[in-house]
């Protein structure tokens, strides 16, 4: 197959936008609230604001802080206003990043640096945290030099904080923990993990990313909510980001730090280039302004008030489903998840990515997971206009898999054969198997039968198999 080249004249406005509209066909209608992960969407209204302060900023670069003296500006406030909503200290200090994942891999890089500077004896660096823990924690720490120990969860899925205190040793730099766990939506016990930090003097990053700007207005709302932000003495870091809950496009986060002094640890500077000084704050050169005023503008449009508005829409969605879903023998939500993020499971026999597979044909998108296999969904407050029609759909998708349980039998012996062979095979059958999955499994427009695919590596004897897989979708996927 040749590739793509580029075009020897250009192409008019309308002739590319024609284009583009045509390929957006092929997505799933994220302004339509069918999208139950990825995106966070709010009104038409917000969405055009949105647009428009980030063109105004869509040439401006916050690489040189100096430059653009109004980003820098609002860049310090957004800090301000994401610190006053968890209580952030007087002498504490933050920054924007571009999202979840550079958050935490600044403030482990922080918590490795600050521990080197203090103990530059160590080696092998090891990082404690629960198995629910976003994976953005080991991407950080496969790329800082630093060991993830991963400690189990209780059954209601939150943290294990005796496993945790036993996993610590002499090499030992961060804990961290979750507000709340993003596979289930559960809460982890902040207060015990930060108490075993003040214990063994150890530094507690915990990533609100997903929950942030959630839990300050559920509060104000008179719910109860465990305790999990500054005001818990031990937390030395902690991130949220805006471009979920806070319905600013992507590309908007906010990392914290209980002293500011603690904020240089995650600075780059470096003084012998010919080009000049070069200090940088993140570890992203180049930084788009677009996002940073989006983010003001979006916290400035809703206001307390706008937040409090779409948080009580969105928890009250949320009600609505557990309700739903407590209605359904077969189906259960995984854990005890407080805030607005659900995992829904199938008891034995049903098959729960049957039912996703199902919805996904109705041209509703869910995240597959697993241990247990589940459906994952974050609601937010576009989903309410939707939620009748969704929990529709869910009851039709459990009424088809209950007809379909006669094929189960077929099904069981069929996964008992792939783990066998795979057993039996020599390593590179298999590795052409895991890529001949991939292959099959990317198409050019949304995944709408996925049962078999989770069923297959579902049966992967080895978690090196699975990885395997995933290395040859992303090879597939990205071309080249």
């Amino acid at each position: 197959m040749s590739r793509r080249t580029l075009p020897l004249e250009g192409q008019s406005a309308e002739t590319i936008e024609r284009e583009i509209l045509h390929r957006k066909q092929k997505d799933i209608d994220a302004l339509g609230s069918r999208v139950w992960s990825l995106v966070y969407y709010h009104s038409p209204e917000l969405h055009e604001l949105v647009q428009r302060v980030y063109g105004l900023y869509i040439a401006e670069n916050a690489l040189n802080p100096m430059a653009f003296p109004s980003l820098r500006q609002m860049e310090r406030e957004v800090v301000e206003i994401v610190g006053s909503l968890v209580h952030l200290p007087a002498e504490g200090g933050g920054v924007m990043t571009s999202g979840g994942t550079e958050s935490l891999f600044l403030a482990m890089k922080a918590a490795r640096d600050y521990a080197l500077r203090q103990r530059p004896y160590l080696s092998q660096l090891e990082v404690v945290a629960p198995i629910s823990v976003h994976p953005a924690i080991d991407k950080a720490a496969h790329y800082l030099g630093l060991k993830v120990i991963h400690t189990p969860t209780d059954a209601d899925g939150a943290a294990n904080v005796t496993a945790i205190e036993a996993a610590i040793s002499e090499r030992t730099v961060l804990l961290v923990a979750s507000a709340p766990s993003y596979p289930h939506g559960v809460m982890d016990p902040i207060e015990q993990v930060a108490e075993i930090a003040r214990r063994h003097n150890l530094w507690l990053h915990v990533d609100a990313c997903i929950g942030g700007m959630v839990w300050p207005f559920l509060e104000k709302l008179g719910h109860s909510v465990p305790p999990w932000d500054f005001r818990v003495e031990g937390i030395t870091s902690l991130s949220v980001d805006l471009h979920k809950y806070g319905y600013a496009p992507k590309g908007a986060s906010v990392l914290l730090y209980r002293h500011k002094s603690l904020r240089r640890y995650q600075f780059f500077v470096y003084a012998g280039w010919p080009g000049g000084i070069y200090p940088s704050a993140t570890f992203l050169g180049t930084r788009s302004g677009g996002a940073i005023a989006a983010a003001w503008a979006v916290l400035h449009y809703l206001g307390e008030a706008g937040y409090l508005e779409a948080t009580r829409l969105a928890y009250e969605t949320t009600q609505r489903l557990k309700e739903a879903i407590g209605r359904l023998p077969e189906l259960y939500i995984v854990g005890k998840p407080l805030m607005t993020i659900l995992a829904v499971g199938a008891r034995e026999p049903y098959n729960i990515y049957r039912v996703g597979d199902y919805l996904s044909e109705r041209g509703w998108f869910l995240d597959r997971q697993q241990h247990p296999p589940s459906l994952h969904l974050t609601v937010s407050r576009g989903h309410a206009r939707v939620v009748e029609e969704f929990i529709s759909d869910l009851e039709a998708a459990v009424e088809k898999v209950r007809l379909r349980r006669r094929s189960s039998f077929t099904q069981r012996v069929g996964r008992g054969l792939v783990r066998t062979g795979l057993r039996l095979l020599p390593e590179r059958w298999v590795r052409a198997m895991a890529r001949w999955v991939s292959r099959t499994a990317q198409t050019s427009e949304p995944p709408r039968r996925t049962a078999a695919m989770y069923g297959m590596m579902g049966s992967l004897p080895s978690q090196g198999q699975i990885e395997t897989l995933a290395l040859d979708f992303l090879d597939q996927a990205l071309g080249g």
